[in-house]
Formats: C-alpha cells, sequence, structure tokens
C-alpha cells in the first residue's frame, strides 16, 4: 500500500532537530501537489511568566522552519510556517488544522521516557485521541 498526501497536512514541530527529522520523514509522501503547513506552538503559560520572550521563541521557531524547509522543498508543491500561540499545545494544533481546512495532522513520535511523557501531558497520545481531523504518525525512520 503506498500512502501519498496530495492535499494540505499540518505539521506540528517542537525544535530544530525535530523539525528537520519530522520533515525527512514526511517528504516521501509528498506530492507535488501536497501543500505542507510547518508549525510551533508557543506555549503561552496562561497568567504565569513566560519562561522567554516571545521573540526569543520566535527566532527559535525561524530556525525550526529553516530546518525543516530543506527536505520539504524539492517534494511539496508549497511550504508554509506560522507560529501558533496558546495555553494547550493539542488544542492549538487542532484549532489550526480546521482553520486551514488541512486533511491531516502529520507528526513524527519522538522518544520519551514515560515519566516525562506524563509530566508533559503527553502530546503524540492527545494528538490521537482528541484527533478532529484525521492524524497520521510517520513511521520511524531506520535508516
Amino acid at each position: 500500500m503506498s500512502l501519498t498526501f496530495d492535499g494540505t497536512v499540518l505539521v506540528p514541530v517542537a525544535d530544530p532537530d525535530d523539525g528537520e527529522r519530522t520533515a525527512a520523514a514526511l517528504a516521501p509522501y509528498l506530492s507535488p501537489s501536497s501543500t505542507v503547513l510547518v508549525v510551533n506552538v508557543i506555549e503561552k503559560a496562561g497568567g504565569a511568566p513566560d519562561k522567554a520572550s516571545v521573540e526569543q521563541r520566535e527566532e527559535y521557531a525561524r530556525e525550526i522552519f529553516e530546518r525543516a524547509r530543506g527536505p520539504l522543498a524539492e517534494r511539496a508543491g508549497s511550504v508554509e510556517t506560522a507560529v501558533l500561540f496558546g495555553t494547550d499545545v493539542v488544542e492549538t494544533i487542532f484549532e489550526a488544522a480546521v482553520d486551514r481546512n488541512a486533511d491531516a495532522v502529520v507528526f513524527e513520535p519522538r522518544e520519551g521516557r514515560r515519566f516525562v511523557e506524563l509530566l508533559t501531558g503527553d502530546v503524540a497520545r492527545r494528538l490521537v485521541k482528541e484527533a478532529r481531523v484525521p492524524v497520521v504518525a510517520l513511521p520511524e525512520d531506520d535508516g
């Protein structure tokens, strides 16, 4: 069975390495008609002071997007980026997917210890359990 994303996919990424890895894992499944929207969610503290300034986080997001564009450049019809702000990362991702009529949210699960996942709310698990659009977890690259 062959899977190809011909429409719009929203790809949440957390850091530059994640952006590059996820883009490389996604690239083989793209076609010239694919639109990839790479997003980085800046989690707002919801009343508490933020850990870093918005400017610092936006600069970090630009670095993420730069690294993600490389593997996608020759495979996707278009690559767009967006910095999203929200107090709930998963909710913010799905709101963006619905607002932008994305056909799917596509991500590569990151390795993590179960204890860390419990503390962070396990975004990957929530993406699947709370899906409002199709969600695709890319297979781990063994190469």
